[in-house]
C-alpha cells in the first residue's frame, strides 16, 4: 500500500486551510458583506498601501482634481476587497455559479485561434477580476487555459493558490517554465495566458513605452514567444458590470507578420497592449490593482 502524499506545507497551517475552505462554502452574498468590513478595515483603519495608491493615481490622472482621484481611490478599495472575496469564492464555487457571473462576450474569436496547429497566446491584466478569467475560461472556451503565474514564496499560499486556480480545469505553468511548457504543447490545442502588467525590471529586457502619462516598461516576453511559435496573439480584457458580474472580451493583437518586427527592435504586440490596457483603465480606473508598485523600476538612459 502506497503511502498518501506528502502535505506541500507544514502541519501548522492546516487550520487556516481549514478556515479558508469554509469561508468559501459561504454564499457570495454573505462573503460580500465580510467584504464591506474589509472595506472599512483596509481603506480607513489601516490605509492600506495608501500612499501607494494615491501617488499611483495622481501620477496616472494628473488632469484629475485630487477630488476626482480620492473618490477613484475609495472606489477602488470597494471593488479591492469584493476582489479578494471572490477569488476565495473559487475554491468552492461551482461551474454553474461561475459560468453565470463570468460572461464572455467573443469566445469565437479563441475558436478560430485555436484552429491553427499552434498555440494561442491571451495578454491579461491585473484589471478586474483576473482570476475568474482562468477559471471560467476553461469552462467556457475550447482547447486547454494555462495561466502562467510567478509563484508564492509561502508554500501554503503557493499550494492553496495552485488549487484554486486549477480546480476547475484550468493549468497553472510556473512563470519560469512557461518556455518548456510551450516546446511541449507547441501542436496546439493550448491557450497561455500571461500578466503582462507586471513590474518588468532590467533582467526582465523590458519594452519602454508612455502610458498612464508615465514612462513604463512592460514585459516583451510576448514578442518573442509568439514568434518562435507562430502564435496567435489576443488581448482579453475583463471589466465588473455590476457586483459578481463580470464580462470578458477578447481584442485581437497584431498579426503573425508583426512579430518578426521584435527582431529589428520592434514592440508591436507589446505596444497594441499597452493602448488597449491604457483604454481600459481610463474606462473604469477603479477596477485596476492601484496597490502594486507598477512604476519602481525607471529607464536606463545611455549617457549622451
Amino acid at each position: 500500500m502506497s503511502a498518501p502524499p506528502a502535505r506541500p506545507y507544514p502541519w501548522y497551517y492546516a487550520p487556516l486551510n481549514w478556515l479558508l475552505l469554509g469561508l468559501a462554502a459561504l454564499p457570495l452574498p454573505v462573503l460580500y458583506a465580510v467584504a464591506d468590513g474589509l472595506y472599512f478595515l483596509l481603506a480607513y483603519a489601516l490605509r492600506y498601501r495608501g500612499r501607494v495608491v494615491q501617488e499611483n493615481l495622481r501620477r496616472s490622472f494628473p488632469e484629475k482634481s485630487d477630488a476626482e482621484r480620492r473618490r477613484i481611490g475609495r472606489a477602488f478599495y470597494r471593488h479591492f476587497t469584493q476582489l479578494l472575496v471572490e477569488i476565495l469564492k473559487l475554491a468552492a464555487i461551482s461551474p454553474e455559479e461561475l459560468s453565470r457571473r463570468a460572461r464572455w462576450v467573443n469566445p469565437e474569436l479563441m475558436a478560430r485561434a485555436l484552429a491553427r496547429p499552434h498555440p494561442v497566446i491571451t495578454l491579461g491584466s491585473h484589471m478586474g477580476n483576473w482570476e475568474w478569467i482562468l477559471g471560467s475560461g476553461a469552462l467556457a472556451l475550447p482547447g486547454v487555459m494555462a495561466g502562467v503565474y510567478k509563484p508564492f514564496k509561502n508554500p501554503f499560499v503557493e499550494a492553496f493558490m495552485r488549487r484554486v486556480r486549477t480546480r476547475l480545469g484550468a493549468e497553472a505553468v510556473p512563470m519560469l517554465a512557461t518556455l518548456r511548457y510551450l516546446v511541449q504543447h507547441r501542436r496546439g490545442g493550448r491557450n497561455i495566458s500571461l500578466l503582462t502588467d507586471q513590474a518588468a525590471g532590467p533582467e526582465d529586457r523590458p519594452y519602454w513605452t508612455e502610458f498612464l502619462h508615465q514612462d513604463t516598461g512592460f514585459y516583451s516576453s510576448a514578442e518573442r514567444l509568439a514568434a518562435q511559435f507562430d502564435c496567435v496573439v489576443l488581448y482579453v480584457g475583463i471589466r465588473r458590470v455590476r457586483r459578481g458580474h463580470y464580462e470578458i472580451k477578447f481584442t485581437e493583437m497584431p498579426g503573425a507578420g508583426a512579430v518578426a518586427a521584435a527582431a529589428e527592435g520592434e514592440f508591436p504586440i507589446t505596444e497594441a497592449f499597452a493602448r488597449q490596457l491604457e483604454r481600459d483603465i481610463q474606462a473604469s480606473p477603479e477596477q485596476y490593482l492601484w496597490t502594486h508598485r507598477r512604476w519602481k523600476h525607471q529607464r536606463d538612459r545611455a549617457p549622451l
